[in-house]
């Protein structure tokens, strides 16, 4: 694909991410796969990373259970070490895409200015927000909530949607002057160290008897 077919725009990334989150809500073991059957690509590829935030988010929840035994938190920590590995690493890939479609153009223009945050990160703080405005508007409905909690929520999810659409703005902004050689960005590696064995100290210092 082209890089100039890329879509980054507010729209498709907005109404890409909330049609995934639906359709994966509907299900209580939703497969990876709802949702995508007609994606390929480049949006396939934003579509895996959402999913990744999705599994996170509803993992990080069981860790909240107040009946969660010490073996089970510790079950979940595991499980959220590997799933925030993979979704960094899959925000990562998402700017490599970008990167290997814009060689092709002869871009990023390297004496263009640097923008301080990839594409890619700017997806996957997208990819929460959509996932904070889905479970946000679920509280302002909820049937059973005490009082005030409808408004309470119904004023969150208000600022969630404005930061969201301010973010996708700039994202869509980010992707025109890109391709106009009027800035650039680079692809910044997370270099998470806890999941590694050999730089993480309480992993190495501390071996199993």
């Amino acid at each position: 694909m082209p890089a100039d077919l890329i879509t980054l725009s507010e729209q498709d990334i907005q109404v890409l991410h909330d049609r995934l989150v639906e359709a994966w809500h509907r299900d209580p073991e939703p497969s990876p796969l709802d949702g995508t059957q007609d994606l390929t690509g480049w949006l396939l590829s934003v579509a895996h990373q959402h999913r990744a935030n999705f599994d996170l988010w509803h993992i990080e929840d069981e860790a909240r259970r107040p009946n969660a035994t010490d073996a089970d938190l510790a079950g979940v920590k595991h499980r959220i070490d590997r799933t925030n590995q993979r979704r960094n690493d899959l925000a990562e890939q998402l700017d490599e895409l970008l990167l290997v479609h814009l060689a092709a153009l002869g871009l990023p223009d390297p004496a263009a200015p640097l923008h301080s945050e990839s594409p890619g990160l700017m997806i996957d703080r997208l990819s929460i927000l959509s996932l904070k405005i889905y479970h946000t508007r679920e509280e302002s409905e909820r049937a059973d909530a005490p009082a005030g909690h409808a408004e309470r929520n119904r004023a969150r999810l208000a600022i969630l949607v404005e930061q969201r659409s301010d973010l996708a703005g700039c994202l869509e902004e980010l992707w025109r002057a890109t391709l106009a050689g009027q800035r650039r960005f680079k692809l910044y590696r997370q270099l998470k160290m806890y999941n590694d064995p050999s730089l993480n100290p309480a992993v190495y210092g501390n071996p199993r008897s």
